[in-house]
């Protein structure tokens, strides 16, 4: 089979199932990223994700991640819902992503069928795939396999249907036909992202201090405490934050997912601020097992309803 005849199979197998986007990149290491992440960590605006710090050369080169490696599959799937209008206005806020069912689990098991479409449709390949699960710059892959740019929030943008995706990868040692990298920024002059950001994380030259991120405070950060300086920044977010994507004029071209499982679970658009604050452990536990919102625990669910409170 041709690098050519491989490259199709691939994006056919992800098109079957449910990926919207497919790019495939030259699996080498990320120099300039490198220097980036690094001077990034060194100004600590990774926080308390100390895991970040973790594997640094796994990060910035895929052969030591997988032994053999040859190429860099970067899949996207949409999750923009089709219904964005969750009850009242002072109902608190939740990321989009973390609507429906937890995204990790979803594209694991495509991840998983996709490699056994491999080994039936090609042969002996042997690759492994990541979804937030490895050491993995994700978006610059996408950026060099021709799915997008990285714009000033930070996000990979893909100029026909904006930034509502998920990004997984899939590293192989089967060498393919590879992609033209997106060379261009179409971010242009726009400043929205950065004007809008309640608490001034996104910075000059698309560096994202972590560590003021409503994202990083309502679901990365395990302190009993949210620090004080931020009360009032929140503008209701109690588990992520869309703002910088809400405001890009580029999602004006997203469409609803065809994703089954990120339909949203309905107490995400029925409940009330007084239903949240009502929920007891058991109710939380069974309602959202499988939901992304489970990272966070019910206490610190909690801990941020208390927060974003106006009393």
């Amino acid at each position: 089979m041709t690098l050519f005849g491989n490259s199709n199979i691939i994006k056919q197998i992800a098109t079957k199932l449910g990926f919207d986007y497919c790019g495939i990149a030259r699996a080498l290491p990320l120099d300039d990223d490198a220097r980036r992440l690094e001077t990034w960590l060194n100004k600590g605006y990774n926080g308390s994700m100390q895991y970040m710090e973790n594997y640094f050369e796994l990060r910035v080169n895929p052969q030591k991640l997988v032994p053999g490696a040859k190429s860099v599959i970067t899949l996207l799937l949409n999750y923009y819902p089709s219904d964005v209008s969750p009850a009242g206005t002072d109902v608190p806020k939740i990321s989009k992503y973390a609507w429906g069912n937890d995204y990790h689990e979803v594209i694991k098991l495509k991840l998983r069928l996709f490699v056994e479409q491999l080994k039936i449709q090609i042969g002996d390949v042997n690759g492994r795939g990541f979804v937030d699960s490895a050491p993995v710059l994700e978006r610059a892959w996408a950026q060099r396999s021709g799915l997008g740019w990285i714009g000033k929030n930070g996000n990979l943008i893909n100029k026909q249907s904006g930034s509502f995706f998920f990004i997984a990868t899939l590293i192989v040692d089967l060498e393919l036909e590879y992609d033209d990298p997106i060379a261009k920024d179409f971010c242009g002059t726009c400043t929205k992202c950065i004007d809008a950001c309640p608490t001034n994380a996104i910075l000059d030259d698309r560096v994202i201090d972590g560590s003021k991120c409503i994202s990083y405070y309502t679901i990365e950060l395990k302190d009993v405490l949210i620090p004080g300086n931020m009360k009032g920044k929140f503008d209701d977010w109690m588990f992520g934050c869309d703002v910088c994507q809400d405001v890009c004029p580029w999602n004006r071209f997203s469409t609803p997912t065809n994703e089954t499982q990120f339909t949203p679970i309905p107490v995400i658009l029925d409940f009330t601020k007084k239903d949240w604050e009502e929920m007891t452990e058991e109710s939380f536990k069974k309602i959202f097992r499988h939901s992304p919102l489970k990272r966070s625990k019910f206490q610190g669910i909690k801990r941020n309803l208390k927060f974003i409170s106006k009393n």
